[in-house]
């Protein structure tokens, strides 16, 4: 049984930037009752991420439906989502000065939706007070609803992004409310619905998977149209959270970053403290025109269908 390491590595420490940008993010969202996934999801990022004035906005309130064993973001019960959020969350986009703008949420599983107005809403306040903006979301599965799917798709954000998070068979102990299949599913949706939108995703590692697992996670991710990929080392938020199976080292990171290139990745940002948003911006302006990869069986079909014609 792999025992579960004591302490966090050299390379998983950092040093925390410092100065005025910082609190003034965080007073900015503080004073227009905004959440952050920064703050929520304790990120380890928060401290430059502040300092630098980005933040990844979390709507429709702080608490999750779900009870995934790697989040610490809260669960629980919770309000209808505020009507005024987004004018207030394109407003402190605005004051902020930012030009490319992440727009995640909570599970919202209790609404009839989960929440896909919310989000379409939130692309239409910010459209409207910085039009040149780029907008990314980061979406939940919608229980696999694909009419809230197209909610959001139709609000035409630049990337969508919903994470993998991790290997099929950890699903159940990981994220035991969710779907593999359906997550790959919705990456594929979008794909077929609009390729001028990007296609994200996000893995963790150190929660037990194999190399092998992870490689044929990524080749599921190619295969659905999936050209931008975010590998991070999970980091666990409290003792009531999943353990660390392992400290994955830095160099090891990066020969996933140049395997996933291989494999048909536009651009990967990998490495200990990469998470979904973590450099956004530079990931999508780097992603060129984005040719789905079909897979074998698909492949063989189509040489298939041809030859019967040629016959």
């Amino acid at each position: 049984m792999t025992q579960q390491p004591q302490k966090k590595p050299p390379w998983l420490k950092k040093s925390l930037p410092t100065g005025s940008a910082y609190e003034n993010v965080k007073n900015l969202i503080g004073k227009d009752r905004l959440h952050t996934v920064c703050q929520e999801a304790r990120c380890p990022n928060i401290w430059e991420c502040f300092s630098q004035r980005t933040a990844t906005f979390l709507i429709m309130g702080s608490r999750c439906t779900r009870d995934c064993r790697f989040c610490s973001v809260g669960q629980g019960p919770t309000g209808p989502p505020d009507p005024a959020e987004p004018e207030r969350v394109a407003a402190a986009a605005q004051q902020m000065g930012l030009q490319y703008i992440v727009i995640t949420s909570v599970t919202r599983d209790d609404l009839p939706d989960g929440g896909a107005l919310s989000f379409a809403q939130t692309i239409a306040a910010i459209r409207r007070q910085i039009p040149n903006a780029q907008i990314e979301t980061l979406i939940p599965d919608f229980q696999g609803d694909a009419g809230a799917l197209q909610i959001v798709l139709k609000a035409r954000p630049d990337v969508l992004n919903h994470n993998i998070e991790t290997v099929p068979r950890l699903y159940s102990v990981v994220r035991p409310q969710a779907v593999y299949e359906r997550s790959l599913q919705l990456l594929e949706r979008v794909y077929r619905f609009d390729k001028k939108i990007k296609t994200k995703s996000g893995l963790m590692l150190g929660l037990g998977e194999s190399a092998t697992e992870i490689r044929s996670t990524l080749d599921d991710l190619v295969n659905v149209g999936c050209r931008i990929l975010t590998i991070g080392q999970y980091l666990r938020p409290s003792k009531a959270h999943l353990p660390v199976k392992r400290f994955v080292p830095p160099e090891e990171f990066e020969q996933w970053r140049q395997i996933a290139k291989e494999m048909g990745f536009s651009q990967v940002a990998s490495g200990p403290f990469v998470r979904s948003s973590y450099h956004a911006k530079e990931l999508y302006q780097a992603v060129g025109p984005i040719v789905l990869k079909r897979n074998s069986a698909e492949q063989n079909a189509q040489s298939t269908n041809r030859q019967e014609e040629a016959d």
